[in-house]
């Protein structure tokens, strides 16, 4: 139930758009704990992830997140390379907090939304993105795994 709204009965497995079509196929991915050790945790745009978070109290982040969670708390850092200008989607199957970092400020975000129902979307961010590199910040979760996506929009 959300805002005193029962949630739908999925009895089909729903369409999804094409710029949400990667979500289904997810590989593992574990996070960083810090930015010296994104090497290995570099999100692909347009390849959905299951995010292996850590403990909060192993993280150590860029900027303090608006939202950092308490010690029984998951997050993480992740490394992505934006190459075409554009809006860009990223969809969590969580209600984490995530901050989008570029040179040291985290980004203003365009848009919020929840997924298409009966996906496991529950949450979407956009962001306005020139080329460059950029570190996704995620903090509160309150499980160690999460799905999520980064995508460009049409």
């Amino acid at each position: 139930m959300e805002n005193g709204k029962a949630s739908p009965a999925c009895t089909a497995t729903p369409e999804l758009p094409p710029e949400l079509a990667a979500w289904p196929d997810r590989t593992a991915l574990a996070a960083a704990a810090d930015a010296s050790s994104l090497a290995d945790a570099r999100i692909t745009i347009g390849k959905a992830v299951d995010a292996r978070l850590r403990p909060t109290p192993e993280v150590r982040y860029a900027l303090r997140p608006e939202k950092p969670g308490g010690s029984v708390s998951f997050g993480g850092l992740y490394a992505l390379t934006v190459e075409q200008a554009g809006h860009y989607r990223i969809a969590l199957g969580s209600a984490a907090w995530i901050d989008l970092v570029q040179e040291g400020k985290a980004l203003v975000s365009t848009a919020h939304g929840h997924g298409p129902d009966c996906t496991g979307i529950r949450k979407m961010v956009d962001f306005s993105l020139a080329p460059g590199r950029y570190l996704l910040q995620v903090s509160a979760n309150a499980a160690p795994d999460m799905p999520l996506l980064v995508t460009r929009l049409p």
